[in-house]
């Protein structure tokens, strides 16, 4: 009988031995989670040299406002080589990628330049956005660009909308993409689809902008709210 006492006394120490606070799992997990405060992945995928080597080439050609078309006769090569080299789906050869340098105007070693080590960032001062044309600045409508993505697959473009007292309601706006708006002052009255908002300071709006949308009707002047938009970046 003292025999089976301690067998069953040692299993139940082994047993309280391998067992784990709650709370510290909790409390382990939970600091995780807090790493990226959202629910972007923490990580990009690693790009392989090719695939380095063809998104800068892309890039330099955007910046410089040349079809691949365009750059390929500045390069002395083919389209259709140069579109693989901006896929990465080949691996150039070092007289092509000088050639690129060349036409591109940049020393070759900005082509092998890591991605990761620059990433977009856009900074304005308080009244110095670029003031937009758009539909609906006929109607009273203020656009202040206040930044700009430089590169990758997705424009997000963010704008501070101005309703002077003086504005008159339109509600035609559709494109594509999401748009996310964020009402900073006075009160309007906001249409998406069937459906309208009343929209205050703090309120805030987000919708498939793939639907008629707009002001409405105007409250309260003068009303202001940020505009971001989000769309897939044409090839």
């Amino acid at each position: 009988m003292a025999t089976r006492s301690k067998i069953k006394s040692s299993r139940a120490a082994q047993g309280r031995s391998v067992r784990r606070p709650r709370g510290r799992e909790v409390k382990s997990e939970a600091a995780n989670d807090l790493l990226t405060g959202s629910s972007a992945p923490p990580e990009m995928p690693t790009r392989s040299l090719e695939a380095s080597i063809g998104v800068e080439v892309r890039s330099l050609r955007k910046s410089l406002d040349l079809t691949v078309a365009e750059l390929g006769i500045a390069a002395g090569i083919t389209t259709g080589m140069l579109s693989k080299i901006e896929n990465g789906a080949i691996s150039p050869s070092l007289a092509t990628l000088v050639s690129l340098s060349r036409a591109l105007n940049v020393p070759i070693s900005r082509l092998f330049a890591e991605t990761d080590e620059r990433r977009d960032c856009s900074f304005v001062k308080a009244g110095t956005g670029v003031r937009i044309e758009r539909r609906g600045t006929k109607s009273g409508h203020k656009y202040d660009l206040l930044g700009h993505s430089l590169s990758g697959e997705v424009q997000v473009e963010p704008y501070l909308i101005t309703l002077a007292s003086d504005a008159v309601p339109y509600t035609q706006f559709r494109h594509a993409g999401m748009e996310f708006l964020y009402m900073l002052s006075g009160k309007v009255v906001y249409r998406h689809a069937d459906r309208t908002y009343l929209m205050e300071p703090g309120d805030a709006l987000f919708f498939d902008a793939a639907a008629r949308h707009g002001p409405e009707e105007l409250v309260e002047a003068p009303m202001q709210y940020l505009s971001i938009i989000i769309f897939q970046r044409r090839a």
